[in-house]
């Protein structure tokens, strides 16, 4: 028997703590309340799974390895079967203690994360995840289904003819020959997941890769348009829903947001629609194995970051908050390299796949992942453990943009993950 629980945490930060590690204000109000959300399941014959989904903006280096150690020891199983991934609305936290000790000893503190509140929050949602196991269900059916999703995702790189970055589409973007530029390399497919014990559904998990932002640097702390969506779901239905961003480092919805307030409503409401599409065109089969597989990774930080160098601009005063912050995240990757990172993947069934990577990590892995299992559902989660950065493809660094000059891992990274995504798809 495959049994199945869900649980909820809340998340939101106090008033006056950082937000996205200190590149954008703090939290000066709570527009909507923040959670973790997750779901355990136990094969009878095997120790539990669980997938969480924070409304953050990142969770980086020891701090993700400690939500995951936490979470398993509550359910009962080990970290490397606990996958974390954070939707990465931007007016939301960023946690890595790691980092602020960095900051702390340099006479920068409460850049990052201030206090123990993160701590604390982390031990309320391993409880929650650990509380859960006393409501675990049988698990007798999946369904699969998907949909298309209406004018949201854009690449952000707009490439010129001489093959560089020609245009940046930011979260929003006012300059209308940008906008009109092609949407680029995306994947405009939401796919859902559903859960079900014979016919009473359990939960329904939704993928989708796009920067889930329509406004930041506001200080009014969202789960933005996706979690609006997810919420929504939720409350019409009775059913917890769950949202989990892809492989969303190089797209956001910049082409179709020129910046008007209503437009987190508008987006809103078409990723519901999606989600709604999904669930009414999802085929439903018994679920009758679970198997899940795992690949730790090293990814060799980038040429160019050197530790004493990387010190002594977090050493400098006349340096913003955000260059202390990113300087002291770039360290503590360097410090952290040869710790791996785990690239996993819960199978359902032979041809239902869901894997979870590390990372603002580019699309084109999304994309990879799915042409490596042609014959399978695959559904993607990237924002794992964060203190990669960006991942971005090899050619990336040559061809400029913005994304290279916060990628934490060399270009070089690029064939290490396909191949650890080829990996933990195929072993299942």
């Amino acid at each position: 028997m495959i049994r199945l629980a869900t649980f909820q945490s809340d998340v939101t930060p106090p008033l006056g703590h950082p937000l996205c590690a200190g590149w954008y204000p703090p939290a000066k109000g709570i527009l909507d309340p923040l959670t973790a959300l997750g779901l355990v399941i136990v094969p009878d014959d095997q120790s539990p799974m669980v997938l969480c989904a924070l409304d953050w903006a990142e969770l980086s280096n020891g701090d993700y390895d400690r939500w995951r150690e936490e979470i398993a020891a509550a359910v009962g199983t080990v970290a490397d079967r606990v996958a974390v991934h954070c939707t990465h609305a931007h007016d939301t936290p960023w946690p890595d203690r790691d980092a602020q000790d960095v900051l702390d000893a340099h006479g920068h503190p409460d850049v990052i994360m201030a206090g123990d509140w993160a701590e604390n929050v982390r031990t309320q949602a391993a409880e929650a995840a650990g509380e859960a196991m006393n409501r675990l269900q049988p698990c007798t059916h999946i369904s699969t289904g998907e949909a298309r999703v209406d004018r949201i995702a854009s690449n952000r790189r707009v490439m010129g003819p001489d093959g560089k970055v020609a245009h940046v589409r930011w979260t929003k973007t006012p300059d209308p020959e940008v906008r009109a530029a092609p949407e680029g390399v995306i994947d405009p497919i939401l796919k859902t997941i559903g859960y079900y014990s014979q016919n009473k559904p359990l939960a329904f998990v939704h993928y989708y890769a796009t920067h889930p932002t329509s406004m930041d640097g506001t200080g009014l702390v969202t789960p933005e348009f996706v979690g609006l969506a997810r919420n929504r779901r939720t409350e019409e239905s009775g059913i917890p829903h769950i949202y989990f961003t892809g492989c969303a480092g190089n797209v956001t919805a910049g082409k179709y947001n020129d910046g008007v307030a209503d437009n987190r409503e508008l987006f809103t409401g078409r990723i519901h629609t999606a989600m709604l599409q999904a669930e009414q065109a999802s085929t439903r089969q018994p679920l009758e194995r679970v198997a899940w597989t795992v690949e730790p990774v090293r990814l060799p930080p980038r040429e160019d970051l050197d530790e004493e160098d990387l010190l002594a601009k977090i050493a400098s005063v006349r340096r913003g908050t955000k260059v202390h912050s990113k300087h002291a995240l770039m360290l503590t990757y360097v410090r952290r390299r040869e710790r791996p990172i785990p690239f996993t993947c819960m199978h359902l069934n032979d041809r239902v796949a869901v894997v979870n990577l590390p990372g603002e990590i580019f699309i084109e892995y999304q994309l990879h992942a799915q042409a490596s299992r042609p014959d399978a559902f695959v559904a993607v989660a990237g924002y794992g453990d964060l203190g990669t950065g960006y991942i971005t493809m090899e050619t990336s660094f040559d061809e400029g943009g913005y994304e290279p000059t916060d990628a934490f891992v060399s270009g070089k990274s690029e064939k290490i993950v396909c191949a650890a995504i080829d990996r933990v798809l195929q072993a299942g």
